[in-house]
């Protein structure tokens, strides 16, 4: 699953699908702005290992940030 503030993180989750490839994806329209996210995997909070900019997290551990402009 995908969360983040664009869905209210675990208010409504996006399912991913996988690929024929073996990579899982999801499509989003977001807004102008900064958007912070994470997976869901298995029940476990996961992070983009594609993602380079991360900030923290009231809950100690880090969210992934992409910019649209």
């Amino acid at each position: 699953m995908l969360v983040g503030d664009f869905t209210h993180w675990q208010s409504s989750p996006i399912p991913m699908r996988k690929g024929p490839d073996g990579i899982w994806t999801a499509s989003v329209e977001l807004g102008p702005g900064t958007h912070t996210y994470r997976f869901i995997v298995d029940g476990e909070w996961q992070d983009d290992p594609e993602c380079a900019v991360h900030v923290a997290n009231p809950f100690g551990s880090e969210d992934m940030v992409r910019r649209v402009v």
